[in-house]
C-alpha cells in the first residue's frame, strides 16, 4: 500500500503556493511595491502593514529582501521608498515599446491641435498602460501616468481596447461601429476622454491613442472637434505603425 501522506517537498509547495498556483511570497512582495502611491517620498512601515493587509515582522523581512536587490531603500527616518531597481525595472518596461519614438511626435500634434494632453495606451492582460504621453499646454489639465495599470471597463481608452478585442455586449458593438468612443467622469468625475483604436499588421489591435482633459472643457463642439483629430491621430499611427511591422523595422 502506498503512503498517501505528502511528502516534505509537497508540504513545502502547499506552504509557498496559494490555491491558483501562485506564489505567495512573491504575490506579497508585489503587493508591497503597489502600496506605494504616485510621488511619495517615503511610507511608514506600519502603513505599509495596513495597505496590504500584512503584519508588520512580515512587511519588515519583505522590504529588507527586496532591498538587498535594490527594489526597496530605506530612509534615514526609518520609512521605506521605492528604490533604483524598481525604477529601472520601468524604464526597462517602456523601452520594450520601440514604437514609442514613432508614437510620440503624432502625441506632441495632436496635443497642440487639441490643447489637451495626449497618450498612447496598450492592453496588458486586464489592465491598459500608458506608455508614451504629451501633456497639453493648458493650466488646468490631466496627466497620463506612464507605466501605471488601469482596469480597462472605465474610460475612453479601456474601453475602446476592450471593443477591438473583440468584448462582447451591446456597448461595445456600439463602438466598433463609430471607431471611437467618449467618456465623461467614468473613470474620474473630473475628467472626460477620447479615444480611437491603433492597428498594425494584418489589422492586429496595437493599442489605442486618446485625449483627455477637465470634463468642464470637454462641450459637445469641443468632442466632436476632438473626436476627427483623434481619428486622423490614430489613421496615423496606423498606417506607421503597420508600415513599421511589414517592413520588419
Amino acid at each position: 500500500m502506498k503512503n498517501s501522506r505528502p511528502t516534505a517537498k509537497t508540504a513545502d509547495n502547499a506552504k509557498l503556493e496559494t490555491t491558483d498556483g501562485s506564489v505567495i511570497a512573491v504575490s506579497r512582495a508585489l503587493t508591497m511595491l503597489d502600496a506605494f502611491a504616485n510621488g511619495e517620498r517615503e511610507v511608514s512601515l506600519g502603513e505599509l502593514a495596513r495597505r496590504t493587509a500584512l503584519h508588520k515582522t512580515t512587511v519588515l523581512r519583505l522590504a529588507r529582501t527586496m532591498a538587498q536587490h535594490g527594489y526597496m531603500s530605506q530612509t534615514p527616518t526609518g520609512g521605506w521608498r521605492l528604490g533604483p531597481a524598481a525604477g529601472w525595472l520601468g524604464a526597462r518596461y517602456q523601452l520594450s515599446y520601440d514604437r514609442a519614438a514613432q508614437v510620440e511626435p503624432i502625441l506632441r500634434e495632436l496635443s497642440q491641435a487639441s490643447g489637451e494632453s495626449a497618450a498612447f495606451y496598450v492592453r496588458e492582460g486586464d489592465r491598459r498602460v500608458c506608455i508614451a504621453r504629451v501633456d497639453g499646454n493648458q493650466s488646468i489639465r490631466h496627466h497620463a501616468r506612464m507605466g501605471e495599470a488601469i482596469i480597462l471597463n472605465r474610460g475612453a481608452a479601456g474601453r475602446v481596447l476592450l471593443a477591438f478585442s473583440g468584448e462582447p455586449g451591446a456597448p461595445y458593438d456600439a463602438i466598433r461601429r463609430t471607431g471611437y468612443f467618449i467618456t465623461a467622469g467614468e473613470r474620474d468625475p473630473e475628467v472626460a476622454s477620447v479615444a480611437c483604436p491603433v492597428f498594425g499588421l494584418n489589422n492586429a489591435l496595437v493599442g489605442c491613442v486618446c485625449i483627455t482633459g477637465p470634463v468642464a472643457r470637454f462641450k459637445k463642439a469641443a468632442y466632436e472637434r476632438h473626436a476627427k483629430l483623434v481619428k486622423a491621430a490614430a489613421s496615423r499611427l496606423t498606417y506607421e505603425l503597420g508600415s513599421e511591422m511589414a517592413t520588419g523595422r
